[in-house]
Formats: C-alpha cells, sequence, structure tokens
C-alpha cells in the first residue's frame, strides 16, 4: 500500500490533498482490492509519517463522496461502483499496431497553424535571475488576499445560483457593468452592453474578427515590426497580410494603406516598439479609413499602465464612423493566466461576434468573469492599477539608468507599458545573443520575433520588467552588455 504514495513536502499540495489524491487515483485505476480494508488510520499514518488526523481526514472525505464505505469493526473498504464496469486491461485483446496501416494525418489538415513562426515563451523564467520577459507579472506586487476575496465572493451561494446556470452565449451582466463604468471610461469610450464582447484574452478577440472579416479577397496590414500572430491568423483566413512600416510616432499613416481592408495595429505603445501614436495622426488615420474604406482593428494592450497624467485617448475613443474595432485585456494587468480580454464594436458586429463564438464556446467560464466583476466593482482593480503604474515607473526608470550606463542610445524612452525597445549596434545577432544570454540566466526577447517581413533589421531586443525584481535590472543590463561587447570584439 504505502508504494502507492509518494509524498513530496516541498510540494505547494499539502500532505493531505497528496494523499487524497493518490489515493483516488489508486481507486480508479483499480489497484487497491475490493475485499480488503484500507490500513487503519494509525497505520498508514506512521507508515507515511504524518499525523493520524490527516489521514482520519482523507478517509472521511473519500467515503462523504463516495470512494469508500465504511463498514463497522472492519474498516474502510473501496466501493465497488467506484470500478464497476471498467474494461479490465487485456493486452492479449488490445489491437496490434499497424504502422502501414494508420492514417498519414500530415495529408488531412486543411491549414497548419503549427508552422508560422512565433516567439517562444520562456515557461520557466522563475528559475532565471535576469528575467527580462514580457507579458508575465512579478507575483509580489499581486494583492492575493484582495483577489482571494473576490473568488469567496463568487462561490457565495447567490453567486453561484447566478452563473452555474448555462447563459447560452450571454456574458456576466455584472462584468459587462464594470467595463462600462470602470474600464472604458478612463480610455474615452462610452459603450452600449450589446456592444461589448467577452473573450478569452485578446487573442481570441483578434480571431473573431479576423474569421468574420478576412478571406482570400482582403488585404490586411500588420505593423512590422509588430504583433506577428495577428499577421498569422489573417493569413490562415486566405488574407494577403501587407507589412506596414512604423517609425518613432508609430503606424505611417501614408499611401501604404490605401489598398487594405483592415488594418491591426497598437496606437497607445506601439509593438514592440513602445512608441505612442500622437494625436493628430490617430485623426489622420481616421480620415484615411475613411476616405479609402478600411476598418481599423486597434489593439489597446497595456493600456492601463501610463506614466503621464494625460495619456492619449483610444483611437476608439476619437471615431464617429464605426470604423474602429476595439480589444483588449485584463491579462497583462490582473493575471496572464485567466485570459479575460474584450471587444468593443458596432452592435451588429458584435452580435455576429457572438454568434461565431458561440459555436466553439458559448462563453468564457462564469464564475471567472464573476471574481473579475467582483475585483473591479469593490475597486481592487483601480488600486492595483495605481500600485502597478508606481512600481512599474521605478522600474522603468531603474532600466533607462542602467541602458544610459552600459548600452547608451539603444533605446526610446516609453511612457508607459512594461518594456523596452532597444537597438543594439549593427552586427550583434539578437537571436544569437538572446541564446548566449540564456546560458548566464538572462531571459531576453529578440527583435525577430517581431517580424512578418524577412529584410527587417537582425539587431533588436525587447526587455521586459514586469517579472524581474528592481535589484536585479542594473548587474542584468550590465552582463548583458558584457555579453554583446564580446560579441562586436569576435567579430
Amino acid at each position: 500500500m504505502s508504494a502507492l504514495f509518494h509524498l513530496d513536502r516541498n510540494n505547494n499540495a499539502t500532505l493531505q490533498k497528496q494523499i487524497r489524491e493518490q489515493l483516488v487515483t489508486a481507486i480508479l485505476g483499480g489497484y487497491l482490492p475490493l475485499d480488503e480494508p484500507l490500513p487503519s488510520s494509525r497505520s498508514l499514518a506512521k507508515t507515511l509519517n504524518v499525523a493520524r488526523n490527516t489521514i482520519v481526514l482523507v478517509y472521511d472525505e473519500l467515503a462523504t463522496d463516495g470512494y469508500l464505505t465504511s463498514k463497522e469493526r472492519s474498516g474502510y473498504f473501496v466501493n465497488p461502483q467506484f470500478v464497476a464496469g471498467k474494461l479490465e486491461k487485456d493486452s492479449k485483446n488490445a489491437p496490434q499496431s499497424d504502422s502501414c496501416d494508420k492514417v498519414d494525418w500530415s495529408k488531412r489538415f486543411k491549414v497548419k497553424p503549427a508552422v508560422q513562426a512565433n516567439p517562444s515563451l520562456a515557461h520557466a523564467w522563475h528559475s532565471h535571475p535576469y528575467p527580462f520577459i514580457y507579458g508575465q507579472l512579478d507575483s509580489a506586487l499581486f494583492p492575493i488576499d484582495n483577489w482571494r476575496k473576490c473568488w469567496r465572493d463568487a462561490v457565495s451561494v447567490q453567486a453561484i445560483r447566478d452563473w452555474s446556470s448555462d447563459r447560452y452565449d450571454s456574458d456576466d451582466p455584472m462584468l459587462i457593468e464594470q467595463l462600462q463604468k470602470r474600464i472604458l471610461p478612463s480610455r474615452g469610450i462610452q459603450a452600449e452592453k450589446d456592444e461589448i464582447l467577452v473573450t478569452i484574452g485578446s487573442q481570441q478577440a483578434l480571431y473573431l474578427l479576423a474569421q468574420l472579416l478576412l478571406d482570400d479577397s482582403t488585404c490586411f496590414g500588420i505593423e512590422d515590426p509588430g504583433y506577428t500572430s495577428a499577421g498569422h491568423i489573417g493569413a490562415l483566413f486566405g488574407a494577403r497580410v501587407k507589412s506596414l512600416a512604423v517609425d518613432e510616432n508609430g503606424l505611417v499613416v501614408d499611401e501604404q494603406l490605401d489598398s487594405c481592408d483592415a488594418l491591426y495595429i497598437t496606437p497607445s505603445y506601439q509593438c514592440p516598439t513602445t512608441v505612442t501614436m500622437p494625436l493628430e495622426r490617430r485623426r489622420t488615420l481616421l480620415d484615411k479609413a475613411l476616405q479609402h474604406d478600411f476598418i481599423v482593428v486597434e489593439d489597446d494592450y497595456e493600456m492601463e499602465i501610463n506614466f503621464e497624467s494625460n495619456p492619449t485617448p483610444a483611437l476608439k475613443s476619437l471615431d464617429k464612423h464605426d470604423r474602429v474595432l476595439y480589444i483588449g485585456s485584463l491579462s497583462k494587468t490582473l493575471a496572464p493566466g485567466l485570459r479575460m480580454g474584450f471587444m468593443v464594436g458596432p452592435k451588429a458586429l458584435i452580435q455576429e461576434a457572438r454568434n461565431l463564438r458561440q459555436l466553439m464556446l458559448r462563453h468564457p467560464p462564469l464564475n471567472n468573469q464573476r471574481a473579475v466583476a467582483l475585483f473591479l466593482a469593490q475597486g481592487y482593480h483601480d488600486a492595483l492599477l495605481r500600485k502597478l503604474a508606481r512600481k512599474f515607473h521605478q522600474r522603468s526608470e531603474i532600466m533607462a539608468q542602467a541602458l544610459n550606463t552600459y548600452l547608451p542610445g539603444s533605446y526610446i524612452l516609453p511612457s508607459g507599458g512594461s518594456s523596452f525597445w532597444c537597438t543594439l549596434p549593427g552586427g550583434i545577432n539578437a537571436a544569437e545573443l538572446k541564446r548566449v544570454a540564456a546560458q548566464k540566466g538572462i531571459l531576453i526577447i529578440s527583435g525577430d520575433s517581431y517580424h512578418y517581413a524577412d529584410d527587417l533589421p537582425q539587431n533588436c531586443i525587447k526587455l521586459g520588467f514586469s517579472a524581474i525584481a528592481p535589484e536585479a535590472i542594473e548587474p542584468g543590463i550590465r552582463i548583458l552588455a558584457q555579453l554583446i561587447q564580446d560579441m562586436s570584439a569576435a567579430d
């Protein structure tokens, strides 16, 4: 019996939880005999070197849930109903594999999204001392206690009654209301309830819009360098993807846009260069959209993190002709893993997006929506934004000072967000630098991750500061600068 347990005292899960999970696995896997009692709580506790009460609680829970049955003076037994009807493993009757007759799946796929180049994600960033990565949040900045309060409220009896039933294709009305009151007004946007759709991150919003608006007859313009996944999504639906130039003011608004049917842009903090499109250029872009009849998809990522007192209003807030479709996300501030996004657009467009969404999934999980709504309603999100803006501004200043010391002239100071875009000496290959830096515990993003065209510079890197500790920024930049110097000398 003890061989079934592998307790890890360094695991975040409690011993009680580990024992329960491993007992359930043993029961459902048929590893415990039905006609023999489980070891007594005293015996098993001694074997596993845990408190007897821990075993008693596990046995009682499993009996309540029906996994075990209790027999007076005999102990606990596995409930035979949990293994009844399961097919016994029989290697003799198992079908034999014949590789000659197997389906060649590579010939069945009508699309192959895996061939699209995407920036690699450093999932093990916690183990690196200098994680200059993007899109992750230092856990020390997150208000864990406040988030837990909202989750407890979200699983109250009344809340469960609200979200446990299927709303078909509707979103949580409380979250929609909070987006209307707390999120969108800060960007100058006023929207009706039926002009908002909740999505699983901004990525799903972009995918839905692409499927609705793009096909092999359309031209889809994306910033280059930019968010290349937008181009890959457009190409997936047959659109001709056009790379659009950017400068120190963001997307260049000129004749390069004339042939486009739709654009995907990031005007608040251009991805990845972090520059902000000025108000006058935004108005020029809207005039051109009307003149040449194209649609603009505005991704207002990191919209909340701004270091200036008077941020530039969203492009959507200036739109008078329903040509701007706005997508946003709470992932960068609330929790990347939560994948909570939204889109804003004309009622007819949002209704069709809702119809399309319900063919994939009816709505994002309503318990998640309710927890986020409570987090917004109780003011925790606003408090978090103020904290993040202050902390990120401090880290931005530390980063700027370190770059001024070790890589002077390599960057344009961003007005918000959580990253720097750096141009290195011309002979430096950023992809090779990324590989070498990782060996020194430094995680960076090479600029080629943001190139859709083939002829863009290879000597740019993106340095994020949302995940790295402030005291690690300067030494990390110093080591990185030395690697760059060594690579330059080798050339």
